[in-house]
């Protein structure tokens, strides 16, 4: 018998499990979790090295398992991961890898668990840089910066803007929901935003094509009138000096 044959067979916990999160609380959930998924996939969309997904159930551990002690943010971003869809975010299936940042949309049914429960799971098990909260109705907002494993009140910009070195983005509020903003205070649009936008910039350009064209087409029309006014005064001139020499005035006397 060799030592391999005395070894406990090992049983590896299942990495292909479904997501088990109960439905959202509001259309106002449903719309912030969107526009942040939305504006990361814009702004990031020559990139295939994070996954960013929300109300997803995050498995860590076999015992959450067995007590079905499901933990799905509302929304996360994984960072230096492939970029592909899953069922849910394993962790044992994920080489260890834990949320980077975070962002919880706070409810009257949620907001004590997610200022409590959750922000010492994430701070001492999944152990994720940047933890923020939200709340659509007061828009309240606070983030948290992980600092020698405890996490420590991120301070705003003149803005109110709060920076997340994670993902090189300030998140602030801008019409009531939560949004991204770049380094130098630019927000970073949606989809149909910057759909919208293109089509300004494209008429905006457009319209100032057409104001050239005018500008060229009456430059050319007082250019003409000019040179007819010139034309006009020349005969008329002829036509004076023509009448002096038939009085018998010499029009250079004159």
């Amino acid at each position: 018998m060799t030592t391999l044959d005395i070894l406990p067979e090992v049983t590896c916990p299942p990495t292909d499990l479904w997501s088990d999160e109960p439905p959202l609380e509001s259309d106002l959930h449903l719309q912030q979790i969107i526009i942040l998924l939305n504006c990361l996939e814009l702004l990031w969309q020559e990139k295939n090295d994070y996954y960013a997904s929300g109300n997803l159930t995050i498995y860590y551990n076999e015992e959450q398992l067995k007590k079905r002690d499901f933990c799905g943010p509302d929304f996360f971003v994984v960072l230096d991961t492939e970029k592909r869809p899953r069922k849910s975010w394993v962790v044992w299936g994920e080489q260890g890898k834990y949320p980077n940042v975070i962002v919880e949309i706070l409810s009257d049914s949620t907001a004590n668990i997610d200022r409590t429960k959750k922000k010492i799971l994430y701070q001492n098990t999944f152990r994720t840089p940047n933890y923020f909260w939200f709340d659509p109705n007061t828009l309240e907002l606070q983030g948290f910066r992980l600092i020698e494993g405890q996490y420590q009140a991120i301070s705003a910009n003149e803005q109110g803007y709060l920076w997340s070195e994670e993902l090189g983005l300030y998140l602030g509020i801008f019409d009531r929901k939560l949004r991204y903003f770049t380094v130098d205070g630019q927000l970073v649009p949606t989809p149909q935003e910057a759909e919208l936008q293109e089509r300004q910039a494209k008429e905006q350009a457009l319209l100032e094509k057409e104001q050239e064209r005018q500008a060229k087409e009456q430059a050319l029309v007082e250019k003409e009138q000019a040179l007819l006014e010139k034309e006009q005064e020349r005969q008329a001139k002829e036509k004076l000096a023509a009448k002096l020499r038939e009085l018998g005035i010499n029009p250079q006397t004159i």
